[in-house]
């Protein structure tokens, strides 16, 4: 039996304490994480997936087409394998050659289509696609485990564990594209797709497929090299192996440019941590459960390395954080009433801000029924809510801005290390740059990416305005703080829209950013590589198309403890 929450005992966490950067940056995958929504929903309906072909010769270049079958549709995988010489290999966004291509295709691909794609998905950006693909990706091979499994396979023996423990992935993407990107399929053409709804879904799928392709590649090399000496990976060591990635600046700009979105999904977190503290009596099941998880999550970060000073330091914190919440365990009654609150109520005094987020991460496991039916709400289904209201008044506006932006209010913007940073496109890759304001002449080419300065400076022309005033009668005479006057409308709905924090002072780092967002996609050991990227890895642990079933969708994001 469930134990079910006093209603609205505990309110959602204050959006000021919520959307500080730092804390934004500290945050874990769960069970409102992308990866996992689709988990769920592909064991729920049971989909049937197929591999269409593989054509792959003895050098590892050729193609190969995977199938997810839902009720109602085929989606298809098409997967490019070449041979990159080692010098080319890069995973930065310039780079124009690749170990992996692929695109996720709308249907199953005819040989015509095949063809068609053969000769535009290699060039990833400088080829074309058609409506009938939804997303188009690229991946290199991790070289020194890449090898490493090969050769060990291919010599009739498992690769090593540890290795596996120090990379994770026999490949990483570098880029995964949706939504349009190069002729491909337009988001709103799929958005009402049930399977689709959710946030991410087809670039997830696309991932969630080319990780089982990844693992055919791998085998079918080590039976090139080895002959009838090859053996079979064995199924618990594939099943550690996820798909790595590498992320920069490209992504940082999203939350900030899609504020109701990210509302919706820090809102529906929010909702669910506030269910799980006002459950009066936890059950000895969830009680286990969530120990259980503490033990497997212990694990976890174990296996979790990285070379960057900073992530480097908040392992450490991350590490003692468990140790104490441990022994703090072992010391209270765990039969107390509203037991979850008590606990998040002690975190925020004695653990890190990381450590606070991953006990909240925890803490959602064995709530089921409490947290999986919210996954329904973080999509952004109300175009209309960009639309200006221009009968508000100024000063409904101001106490807006006052809400989300207080903190910017008393800034000196005029001040160099308040203003240091300047985000601009970069005009080879149209992609996000982050400049140095004060040594580069890039004034020209700003984009609207510092949320909190601009609206400081409307809040101080609204100031000089008559408060009952139409806000449209406003922006006839400053259209300059249309931008701030949408968002600050936006947050009337959408408490969680902005970050409470400088996206261009001197010390921002895009970073934190980047593990807010990848956080909801599921990612796992972030591993920094500078401030402004970071690698990070997917679907570890997870079943493959062939082992997926209801039983085990859920229960992959922390490692068995029997490895």
């Amino acid at each position: 039996m469930n134990s079910e929450p006093a209603k609205n005992l505990y309110p959602r966490r204050d959006p000021a304490d919520v959307m500080r950067i730092d804390r934004l940056g500290s945050l874990h995958q769960s069970r409102l994480s992308f990866m996992r929504i689709l988990m769920r929903r592909m064991a729920k309906e049971q989909w049937t997936f197929n591999r269409k072909n593989f054509e792959v010769n003895t050098q590892g270049v050729g193609h190969a087409v995977y199938t997810a079958r839902t009720a109602k549709r085929t989606y298809s995988l098409v997967a490019f394998a070449h041979d990159l010489p080692s010098s080319e290999r890069s995973d930065r966004v310039i780079a124009d050659a690749w170990d992996t291509t692929f695109c996720l295709f709308d249907g199953v691909p005819t040989n015509e289509d095949l063809q068609r794609l053969q000769i535009n998905v290699p060039l990833q950006e400088a080829g074309r696609l058609s409506d009938t693909e939804i997303c188009l990706s690229r991946a290199n091979r991790s070289v020194r485990l890449w090898a490493h499994f090969v050769d060990s396979l291919a010599q009739g023996k498992q690769p090593r564990s540890q290795l596996i423990d120090e990379v994770g992935y026999l490949m990483r993407t570098t880029a995964v594209y949706g939504s349009g990107k190069f002729g491909a399929s337009d988001r709103e053409s799929i958005a009402q797709r049930a399977e689709m709804q959710s946030p991410f879904q087809a670039e997830l799928l696309s991932v969630y497929l080319i990780r089982w392709f990844v693992k055919d590649l791998v085998q079918h090399m080590a039976t090139v090299q080895g002959g009838e000496t090859a053996v079979s990976l064995d199924e618990d060591i594939a099943r550690r192996l996820g798909i790595g990635n590498s992320t920069g600046l490209g992504m940082a700009p999203f939350i900030i440019n899609h504020p109701l979105l990210f509302n919706n999904w820090i809102s529906a977190r929010e909702e669910a941590i506030a269910r799980v503290r006002s459950v009066r009596n936890p059950t000895n099941a969830e009680i286990n459960v969530f120990k259980d998880t503490i033990k497997r999550s212990i694990l976890s970060v174990s296996r979790w390395h990285s070379e960057h000073d900073i992530q480097q330091l908040k392992l450490s914190d991350l590490r003692n954080d468990l140790k104490t919440l441990v022994e703090h365990l072992s010391q209270v009654s765990l039969q107390a009433e509203f037991l979850w609150n008590e606990l998040i109520d002690w975190s925020e005094k004695a653990l890190s801000v990381e450590g606070q987020e991953l006990l909240l991460s925890l803490l959602l496991e064995p709530y089921e029924h409490l947290v999986d039916e919210l996954s329904l709400h973080m999509s952004d289904s109300n175009p209309l809510a960009f639309n200006i209201d221009g009968a508000m008044t100024v000063k409904e506006t101001l106490e807006l801005i006052e809400q989300s932006f207080d903190w910017a209010l008393d800034v000196d913007w005029n001040k160099a290390e308040h203003c240091a940073r300047i985000w601009y496109v970069s005009e080879e890759k149209l992609e996000p740059r982050l400049g140095n304001r004060n040594e580069e002449f890039l004034a020209d080419y700003e984009q609207a990416l510092a949320p909190a300065r601009d609206a400081a400076a409307a809040y101080k022309t609204l100031k000089l305005w008559n408060a009952t005033n139409k806000i449209a009668t406003f922006l006839l005479s400053h259209p300059e703080h249309r931008h701030s006057i949408r968002r600050a409308q936006i947050s009337k709905q959408a408490p969680y829209s902005e970050i409470r924090g400088n996206t261009i002072g001197e010390n921002i780092k895009p970073i934190d950013l980047l593990r807010a967002k990848l956080s909801f996609f599921g990612a796992t050991h972030f591993d920094p590589r500078s401030d402004r990227w970071v690698r990070i890895c997917m679907y570890a642990g997870a079943p493959y198309p062939e082992a997926l079933n209801k039983s085990n969708a859920d229960d992959w994001a922390y490692p068995g403890l029997v490895t």
